[in-house]
């Protein structure tokens, strides 16, 4: 049974490729599917409930929510791919060597790995930032710089597997040198892993994201954010309750529908499943 074969009759994997297709599109069309501009104040319309006008309320400065949710999605795709694309080059160049040549490289790499990983990820994270400025660029590189450890180990398991096989020692014995053998050989097999590490790893970078802007650490006002909507959402929670409810809803659905399709990768890409 082929991949596509397997992956259609997942009917989990299906809701999230839908979740995070919808997602794609309203950001890149925010132009036209927004109905107000996210950054319009208007004073006379505040904190106003849910309503046809405004279909998710406005915000303490009259904002459209509805707007600046869709805005804001804009900003966590950005985050999840720049952020996951930095982790993953990290991960794979560093698994990829530490898997291929073993011996004291191996064990060098693998103990700086375990060194990151005694460092809890978030808070690794508001320390370095504490000492940046919060834009947003350096919250994609930051939280980069953090996520790759899993990456690395998980493609450090699949070159030790796959460093012996049959067609490697082929490659060898023509007299192809490592280089070609690691990202010419090997790494195209290992690419399955790494593609559903990626994956997670976006739901992961967007909740990151999110976690950030709304402790205000994270984008920074007026760059509308589902993070920051819900930290006005906190000031205001006893009478504007859609400005918690509706960013809250949008991060959790995006996280599921990523780490749905994630699974449903793995799972049609494993062949203990393919009949």
């Amino acid at each position: 049974m082929s991949f596509w074969e397997t992956f259609y009759k997942n009917k989990l994997a299906l809701t999230g490729s839908g979740i995070v297709l919808l997602l794609f599109l309203v950001s890149l069309f925010a132009p036209w599917v927004a109905p107000y501009d996210p950054g319009q104040i208007d004073l006379k319309n505040v904190l106003l409930a849910p309503s046809m006008n405004h279909l998710f309320g406005t915000d303490q400065l009259g904002r459209d929510v509805l707007s600046r949710m869709i805005w804001g999605a804009r900003i966590s795709l950005k985050v999840g791919f720049v952020a996951t694309g930095v982790a993953i080059i990290i991960g794979t160049l560093l698994g990829a060597v530490a898997g291929y040549y073993g011996g004291w490289i191996d064990a060098v790499i693998m103990r700086f790995v375990d060194i990151m990983l005694c460092f809890p990820t978030f808070f690794l994270i508001l320390a370095v930032i504490a000492f940046l400025e919060p834009s947003i660029w350096n919250i994609m590189i930051i939280i980069g710089l953090t996520g790759w450890m899993g990456v690395t180990r998980l493609v450090r398991a699949d070159f030790i597997s796959l460093r012996e096989r049959d067609f490697v020692q082929a490659a060898r014995v023509i007299g192809a040198g490592d280089l070609r053998i690691i990202f010419g050989h090997i790494l195209p097999n290992a690419m399955a892993s790494i593609l559903v590490a990626a994956t997670l790893g976006i739901a992961g970078a967007i909740l990151t994201e999110s976690a950030l802007s709304f402790l205000g650490i994270g984008v920074q006002p007026p760059t509308p954010s589902w993070g920051n909507i819900l930290t006005a959402g906190k000031d205001n929670i006893d009478i504007a309750w859609w400005l918690s409810l509706y960013p809250g809803l949008a991060i959790l659905i995006t996280v599921v529908g990523y780490n749905l399709l994630g699974e449903g990768i793995r799972d049609s890409l494993d062949p203990r499943l393919k009949k």
